[in-house]
This record gives structure tokens, C-alpha cells and sequence, in this order.
């Protein structure tokens, strides 16, 4: 867990960045518990919906059309915080 506060805690690169990078990584790797946990988190760090957007588009163009699938579903996640819904259920995957 201090590994991961020490990883996206703010540095050169803000942490809002890092952590849609973790985002478009757990998209890569379809793990819809992990996307949602980073898609909150790069919420909680105020990030834009056009800086998401522009992560879910690095994401997609590294997997083709499973990458505009998973990307939807980031998509939903966002959506789903931004308004106060959950989407994703984060059980079953590493704890965040």
C-alpha cells in the first residue's frame, strides 16, 4: 500500500496523471475492478473529462476494438462517478 501512495502521490508528474495511466493500463488489461478503482481516483484528483477522454483514446489505439470496448466501460465508470453512481463492482480484484 505505501508503495502505491508513494507511486501516484504528486511529483513532477501530477497525480491525476499517473493514475489515468494506471487507468488505460487496467484497460489494457480488462480488469473492470481495477479501471474503476483508478477511474475514482483520477476523479478524486479532479481530472477533466476532456483529459479522460484523451487517456481512453491512448488506450484504445494500443488494443483496437477490445481497447474500444474496455474504454466504454472506463467511459461508464466516469460517467457513474461524476454523477454519484457506482457502475464497476470493485470486489474480486487487489485492493486499492
Amino acid at each position: 500500500m505505501r508503495m502505491r501512495e508513494e507511486a501516484y502521490r504528486e511529483k513532477a508528474v501530477p497525480a491525476k496523471y499517473k493514475l489515468l495511466a494506471a487507468m488505460s493500463i487496467s484497460i489494457a488489461l480488462r480488469c473492470e475492478p481495477c479501471i474503476e478503482a483508478y477511474v475514482k481516483m483520477a476523479c478524486d484528483k479532479g481530472v477533466s473529462q476532456e483529459e479522460f477522454i484523451e487517456f481512453l483514446e491512448v488506450a484504445m489505439t494500443m488494443q483496437g476494438c477490445l481497447g474500444e470496448e474496455w474504454a466504454l466501460k472506463a467511459y461508464e465508470a466516469y460517467k457513474g462517478h461524476v454523477t454519484g453512481q457506482k457502475v464497476i463492482d470493485t470486489a474480486g480484484c487487489c485492493s486499492h
